[in-house]
């Protein structure tokens, strides 16, 4: 439900799905956070995973291209995970564990990009952030019309990265505390 319809999907929908009742879905996941991050956690396992398969790309800069194209068809196919990518969960320690090992590994991978000359200098981590959310809202907006907006999206984010298409110098991005504050914000 949560792929189909998004993260507000009613608890009580959610237990009538799973041919449950409400009293049993609350004891197993007292909290939608719980319930949200269980339902997640081999997606964002695979999230993970998806970075550490770009930094082993003998080309840094297909490396990175190809994780960008990873987490937004990731968001295309799962309502939800396009939220869960753009929220924080603080109370889900291993959740976030993932997220952190992805988020320091993208780290690694800008630099790998950077150091190969294709990636443009002023990108920073918290721009996968902004293209997230961005891309989130492309996907709102077109799924139902025209599904596959997102490619072409992506298509125009990933050339204004490369160093080809550097004219001007990027305004400052924003802090990670910044971002993380979006983050929390957006739930």
């Amino acid at each position: 439900m949560f792929a189909e319809r998004g993260l507000s999907v009613p608890l009580r929908e959610v237990a009538d799905a799973a041919g449950v009742g409400i009293a049993t879905l609350y004891r197993r996941f007292p909290t939608r956070e719980d319930l949200i991050t269980g339902v997640f956690t081999e997606k964002m396992t695979i999230y993970a995973e998806s970075v550490e398969t770009a930094l082993a790309d003998p080309d840094p800069w297909h490396g990175f291209c190809g994780y960008l194209e990873t987490l937004c068809a990731m968001q295309a196919e799962d309502q939800g995970f396009t939220h869960v990518l753009t929220l924080s969960f603080p109370t889900a320690k291993a959740f976030e564990a993932q997220r952190r090992r992805a988020y320091q590994n993208f780290a690694r991978l800008i630099g790998k990009a950077q150091e190969s000359g294709r990636l443009r200098p002023d990108f920073v981590a918290e721009d996968l952030i902004m293209l997230l959310m961005a891309n989130a809202g492309v996907l709102a907006a077109t799924a139902q019309t025209a599904p596959n907006t997102w490619r072409r999206f992506l298509a125009y984010m990933i050339e204004s990265f490369d160093t080809a298409a550097t004219t001007d110098e990027l305004p400052a991005p924003p802090s990670a505390r910044a971002m993380f504050r979006a983050m929390r914000q957006a739930r």
